[in-house]
Formats: structure tokens, sequence, C-alpha cells
């Protein structure tokens, strides 16, 4: 199978095709979808397909532990039974509930960030930290971090409707959570969380109320999210625990 050669080839090279494609394809999906009017439909069946294909793989070359599909070996407790993440995902709700798409737009797009969920978390936290990992533990961190968060930039290009200081601070907050969850995949060792988190955090984002609250005051309540409670999880993930993992000091 070409993936499996690529992957035996080239680790590093495997997990930035898998980014390029990803990022790429779920572009040309987003403008498929508008064309047809309904939000996300091309994307979802996309999604679909990409999930199932990578895990698929992933089963049938026995990598489920490397890439995190077991249970973590670190307690809930130590990492706070992942209360920050809880609070982050609800955000989006604080303005209050309600339907921005129509139910088939509602439908697709839940299941198309789902899929995003898993995707990103199995390609930034897992395919490309792994493979950089070996080499350098922090600049795997580091880079892992980096590009999830940078890959928020095409927001800039592609008509999202965000303004310039709303897509810079959606980058640094991707950049924060995507340092806070290759820290909880590195230290659990399972990648399930992590998932779980993105999986949700994304889909709520369907029932979000919009034009609730002031755009400064929503500006503000980011910035307050990203310093205090991201902020303060990844000092805790890096310092709080880094008694129990030496390997933190490399």
């Amino acid at each position: 199978m070409i993936m499996t050669k690529i992957y035996r080839k080239n680790e590093l090279t495997f997990a930035i095709l898998w980014i390029v494609a990803y990022v790429v394809l779920s572009s040309l999906a987003d403008q498929l979808s508008e064309s047809i009017g309904v939000v996300k439909s091309v994307t979802a069946v996309l999604h679909i397909g990409l999930s199932l294909t990578l895990f698929i793989w992933i089963r049938k070359n026995d990598l489920c532990e490397k890439y995190g599909f077991c249970s973590s070996g670190i307690p809930a407790k130590r990492f706070l039974y992942y209360l920050p993440l809880v609070i982050i995902a609800s955000a989006s709700l604080w303005g209050g509930v309600g339907l921005r798409y129509c139910l088939a737009g509602t439908v697709c797009y839940v299941i198309s960030m789902c899929c995003v969920g898993f995707l990103e978390e199995v390609i930034f936290r897992g395919l490309l930290f792994r493979a950089m990992e070996k080499d350098s533990l922090r600049t795997a961190i580091l880079v892992s971090s980096l590009t999830f968060g940078l890959g928020h930039i095409v927001n800039l290009f592609n008509g999202s409707g965000r303004d310039f200081a709303s897509s810079v601070i959606q980058i640094i907050f991707a950049v924060l959570v995507g340092l806070v969850l290759v820290l909880i995949f590195h230290r659990g060792g399972s990648l399930i969380p992590c998932i779980v988190f993105h999986s949700v955090n994304n889909a709520l984002g369907a029932f979000e109320v919009e034009g609730t609250m002031d755009p400064k005051e929503n500006m503000l309540i980011n910035i307050l999210l990203i310093i205090v409670v991201l902020g303060g999880y990844a000092l805790y993930l890096v310092f709080g625990m880094k008694k129990t993992d030496p390997s933190m000091t490399k």
C-alpha cells in the first residue's frame, strides 16, 4: 500500500503529506459546500472518508498504541480532570444557545467538526509529533503546537468573515490549545482526551448565538481564556508534572 511505503520510508514526510492533503482538500470541499448552499455538506463526506482511511490504516498496521488509541497511563486527577478543557469548550455557549444553520447544515457541520477533531489530533499530535519526538522532544512539542496554530492563518484569506485582530487571536489561541493537547498526549500516552475535547469544542460552534456580545468584549474574554486558562494549564502540565517525567528535560 502506498501509504505504508511512504510511512516506512520517512514518518515526517508521511505526516507532512497528510497535513497538506487535509488542508487543501478541506478548503476545496468548503468551497463546493458553499456552492451547493448547505454548509459543510461536501466537507462532511470528505472528512468522514479521511477519518476512516486514517483510522483503518493505523489499526491495520498495529499503530493504535503509538498514536494514542488506548487508555491514559496517568489518572485523570493528575490532569485536573481536564476541567480547563471543559471551560474552553463551553465558552462558545456563554452568549446563549441556538442554531446557526438549517437542520441539514447543522448535521453536516457537527459531523464535519467531530471528524476535524479526530483528524487534526491524529495528524498534528499523532503523526507529526511522534515523527519528531525521537530526535528532540522539545522541538516536537514546539513544532506540533505552532503548525497547528498557524494552520488557522487561512482564516485571514478565505473569506471567513473574521477581521485581522480576531484572526490573530484565534491563531494564538490555537497555538496554546495545540501546546496543551500535545502535552496531555505526551504525558499520558492517550490521544482520546484530546480528540474528545477537540471534537466537542468544534461541534458546539454550531449552537453558538452570534451578535449577543460586543465584539471587543468577546475579544477580551478570548484573551483572558488564552492567558488564564490555557496558559495556566500549560504551565501546570510542564512544571506541575515535570518531576514524574524526566524526558521533559531533554
